[in-house]
């Protein structure tokens, strides 16, 4: 008698466990009678009839997927190895279950395919150089694709870009080449600009002969002061015409 006092007992807790259930705030509840939607449930207690429903149980929370090492091909034929991280949610529970059999996989398979294919549209350079760029489109063709699962991608970010090691000398001498001909266009406008200031000056002195003198009488003040055992002072031509005038 006692035995089937407490194998009802049992079965009623059995059966309240089953029926109760708590979810918490970042988690909803999809939930199937006979196997047909009925509805999405949750956050807080909820109420399943065991046997006869059944609920799969799905968070909001961003998900941070890392997705492994790919090697891509550049369009001018660099070989390198990327890898990425992707940041998403599921904004629509009942499409996240019923729509695709596993979301997290199929975002991970879908990611990987889109960086492959993105990154293989665009040269070495612009691989280093435009990733804010890179990370946009790639994260806009994940959306597109993940809006009929009810995913929502927030950010994609390229984490890292290998090269091998020829490539990695080769892109050092580059930028060693590309310094050396800046410091030549550099120090050649330096010339110019120089040989054009001196042009002109050439011009006020020619108009004025007194400040060539001038400038004459400075250069042999500037030569006394250097400690020269012997100074040979040239006197221009001009200078003695003009004492001779006088």
């Amino acid at each position: 008698m006692y035995t089937a006092y407490i194998i009802v007992a049992v079965a009623i807790l059995f059966l309240l466990f089953g029926i109760f259930h708590v979810l918490r705030e970042y988690e909803r509840a999809v939930v199937f009678t006979l196997g047909r939607f009925w509805k999405v449930k949750g956050p807080g207690l909820i109420l399943i009839i065991p046997l006869i429903q059944q609920y799969v149980r799905v968070q909001l929370r961003t998900i941070v997927m890392d997705i492994p090492p790919q090697d891509v091909i550049s369009r001018d034929n660099v070989s390198v190895r990327v890898n990425a991280v992707v940041y998403f949610r599921v904004i629509d529970a009942e499409c996240a279950v019923i729509q695709i059999e596993d979301y997290y996989t199929a975002v991970n398979q879908l990611a990987q395919t889109t960086l492959r294919s993105v990154l293989g549209q665009h040269e070495l350079d612009q691989m280093l150089a435009e990733r804010n760029k890179l990370n946009t489109d790639i994260q806009k063709i994940l959306d597109e694709h993940t809006d009929a699962w009810g995913i929502k991608i927030g950010m994609v970010e390229i984490k890292q870009i290998d090269l091998n090691e020829s490539m990695i000398r080769a892109i050092a001498q580059q930028a060693e080449a590309e310094r050396g001909r800046r410091a030549k266009v550099i120090h050649a406008d330096g010339e110019f600009q120089a040989s054009q200031k001196l042009a002109e000056a050439a011009k006020v002195l020619a108009s004025q002969p007194e400040s060539m003198q001038l400038r004459y009488l400075q250069t042999l003040s500037n030569i006394s002061e250097e400690k020269n055992s012997t100074i040979i002072f040239p006197i221009p031509i001009d200078l003695l015409t003009t004492f001779l005038k006088k």
